[in-house]
């Protein structure tokens, strides 16, 4: 089970570039972090959005390629399933059809009153796998 990928724009930042020039690795965090909340803040219902809030749980990151100053980048983001409290996606950074890394990551949802785990309803399914609905 996959859902319809999210594309989101990057724009690289002078501050990214790092010491050789290119865009300092630990910055691809921030843009996988940034494309999966725009993806949850884009699709799931606003009383949702206003009630759960993301904790990144693991980032796998796999560099391929750097990405540099000038660069039109963005990230494809697709969340591959979710069980319980927890969510998994797989986010592709790239530049045009190249491939610059490749993210496999797992977030926590919690309440944004208590900050404690908070399960991910099945009702959500229709906003994010309407394929299946």
């Amino acid at each position: 089970m996959s859902a319809t990928p999210f594309k989101f724009p990057i724009q690289v930042l002078p501050e990214d570039i790092d010491f050789m020039g290119h865009v300092n690795n630990a910055r691809y965090l921030n843009w996988v972090q940034d494309a999966v909340l725009a993806h949850w803040n884009k699709l799931a219902p606003p009383d949702a959005v206003a009630s759960k809030l993301w904790v990144a749980l693991k980032h796998e990151i796999t560099y391929r390629k750097p990405a540099f100053l000038e660069d039109d980048v963005f990230a494809n983001t697709v969340l591959e399933k979710y069980a319980g409290a927890r969510a998994f996606y797989r986010t592709v950074i790239q530049r045009g059809e190249e491939v610059l890394a490749e993210i496999e990551s797992s977030w926590c949802c919690v309440d944004a009153e208590t900050l404690r785990p908070s399960r991910i309803g099945e009702e959500m399914r229709r906003f994010f796998f309407p394929q299946e609905s």
